[in-house]
């Protein structure tokens, strides 16, 4: 008889262990499961352009979809070198930088479509008061490849000159190029709200205003190799950056907020506004985030000299929207405007 319960006693012994083992097995896995992932973000410019990563920072979307993001300014094609080696996962950037990298042998795709068309102004010296008194001048871009040397080009055209008419100088990011103009090391460059109004006040001629070109201007970005290892990731990165868009687009005072806190500008409300409402508007930011293949188009067009690939590639071979139209197809966008 006492063999019999000591049998007993030790197999609910034997019973109850295994049980704890499972729960804690459980939990641990439930706890593991719920770590947020880590995503390293880019963003090229401290401009109204970054207004999605920042705000999605700051109102907590990433984290409300799981994520830890760290925010990286990264500046120019530093930042799809930095996409393709692995050290940043997704990026906000001009998508023409995307576009070279592509046609150069990367994976890089845009994956969402930021801003699908500039909010530049080419502005000029305040003796430069027509296109005639630009020739032989020295205009500043940002890089030789890119939003910006794309639009100054555009914008050149437009004013009836060519490369051959003026000498194009790398004058560094936004800030730097208007330093560049101030101290009349350059003649002219393309700006972006707020420091084009900024320019404007201070006497600088608008020659001419870019705005609503075509282009894949600030541009969602990654690799097809991350979005295939990580589809939850990107997934939910993608439902936050649409979030964003939404947030930028329906919470103006939170969004100018959050754009004087990045800009570092907390007095300038009038031209925060004025930034604000442009970049954020339908025609340059869609709600629904689908790249314009027009403006892809563009920029392959402008780069079949350099890559002759470029003459034959599709404007969707540079993007991977698999979940901006999962979002659109379930309803979720429209959801958010419902709301």
């Amino acid at each position: 008889m006492k063999r019999k319960v000591f049998s007993v006693h030790t197999s609910a012994k034997k019973s109850w262990a295994l049980a704890l083992g499972i729960v804690l097995l459980l939990a641990f896995c439930s706890s593991a499961g719920s770590q947020p992932a880590r995503l390293n973000v880019s963003y090229s410019s401290e401009s109204p352009g970054s207004l999605p990563v920042w705000i999605a920072k700051e109102s907590g979307l990433y984290a409300r979809n799981g994520l830890d993001v760290q925010l990286l300014r990264v500046t120019g094609n530093v930042a799809v070198m930095a996409l393709v080696s692995g050290e940043v996962n997704i990026g906000l950037m001009g998508g023409s930088a995307a576009i070279t990298s592509n046609l150069g042998g990367s994976d890089a795709v845009m994956v969402a479509a930021g801003q699908i068309s500039t909010d530049y102004s080419l502005v000029a010296n305040p003796k430069v008061k027509t296109a005639q008194q630009l020739k032989g001048g020295i205009v500043g871009v940002a890089s030789i490849v890119g939003s910006s040397m794309t639009a100054t080009l555009y914008a050149l055209q437009k004013l009836g000159l060519g490369t051959k008419d003026v000498n194009v100088l790398l004058a560094g990011g936004t800030p730097e190029r208007l330093a560049a103009l101030r101290s009349g090391r350059i003649q002219a460059t393309i700006l972006s709200p707020p420091t084009s109004f900024v320019a404007e006040k201070e006497g600088y001629n608008v020659l001419l205003d870019v705005i609503a070109m075509p282009l894949p201007y600030n541009s969602i970005v990654s690799t097809r190799r991350f979005v295939r290892e990580n589809p939850d990731s990107a997934r939910r990165f993608i439902k936050a950056h649409l979030e964003a868009v939404n947030l930028l687009k329906t919470d103006r005072e939170t969004g100018i907020k959050t754009l004087a806190k990045y800009l570092r500008r907390t007095r300038d409300r009038h031209l925060l506004e004025k930034s604000y409402d442009i970049s954020v508007s339908d025609t340059i930011m869609p709600r629904k985030q689908y790249p314009t293949l027009a403006g892809i188009k563009s920029i392959a067009d402008s780069l079949v000299k350099t890559y002759p690939k470029a003459a034959t590639a599709r404007p969707e071979d540079f993007t991977e929207i698999g979940f901006i139209k999962e979002f659109d197809d379930n309803g979720f966008v429209d959801s958010l405007y419902r709301k």
